[in-house]
């Protein structure tokens, strides 16, 4: 499930890959592998539990009863592509969620409707969130030419100025990582909190909504601890501790 796609490295390369950037390197794609595995598991898993409603009518009544009337509920192709876009107002259902009636697309698509119910009352977090947007798009494009520069040998990578920008690219990318967590983490309790009321699912199946968005707000943790792992041995070499 992904709700604004920004084009950053997950991992950076600067001056080589030292045997501390590897680890990082390694444990990042490790814990990304097996989270991402575990929750695509789950999905399918749970595809097969079915319910009343699809999840383009759950969503529908979610927005509905949350007093949402200028939000619509489109189809987007792709698998997990489930996403809240808040410049059109859309919640965008994957083609496994939009019309499927299981209780891992009423989970999916009461998540992107807690996206949607953020936005109506001006969630901080999620206003925060907007905000960076247009930073972290120009912080990742930027890391992006830095990092092709690199492979072709360009020289100011052996200076300190280089490496001060790059830490402060790299910290971008990494807080919005982390502002997005509480982003995910309340939609997905707003879901919860929903679905619990709206009495589509039955107490198991609840559980098993909870259990999908776990996994999936997994995701986001993952790739912001990484982030900020990689941030830490950056600002290490910028005060002269290189391995």
């Amino acid at each position: 499930m992904t709700d604004i796609l920004i084009n950053t490295p997950h991992i950076a390369f600067v001056y080589g890959i030292s045997p501390t950037l590897l680890i990082i390197m390694v444990a990042t794609a490790l814990a990304s592998w097996i989270v991402s595995s575990t929750l695509k598991r789950r999905f399918n898993e749970y595809s097969q539990i079915p319910i009343q409603f699809t999840g383009a009518q759950i969503a529908e009544t979610m927005l509905r009863e949350n007093g949402i009337t200028d939000v619509k509920v489109i189809h987007t192709p792709g698998k997990l592509t489930d996403h809240y876009d808040p410049t059109k107002k859309t919640v965008n259902l994957s083609e496994g969620v939009y019309a499927m009636n299981s209780i891992a697309a009423a989970a999916v698509a009461a998540h992107e409707c807690g996206h949607a119910i953020q936005h109506a009352k001006s969630y901080a977090w999620l206003t925060m969130r907007s905000k960076m947007v247009p930073a972290v798009q120009f912080a990742g494009k930027t890391l992006n030419i830095f990092l092709i520069a690199s492979i072709f040998g360009a020289s100011f990578f052996n200076t300190p100025a280089f490496l001060y920008i790059w830490v402060t690219l790299f910290a971008v990318t990494t807080l919005f990582a982390f502002v997005t967590l509480p982003v995910e983490f309340d939609a997905s309790r707003r879901a919860l909190v929903w679905l619990e009321g709206s009495r589509v699912s039955s107490a198991m199946d609840h559980d098993k909504a909870k259990n999908a968005l776990f996994w999936a707000a997994m995701t986001y943790v993952v790739a912001a601890i990484g982030s900020l792992a990689t941030l830490l041995y950056y600002v290490s070499m910028l005060f002269g501790r290189r391995d």
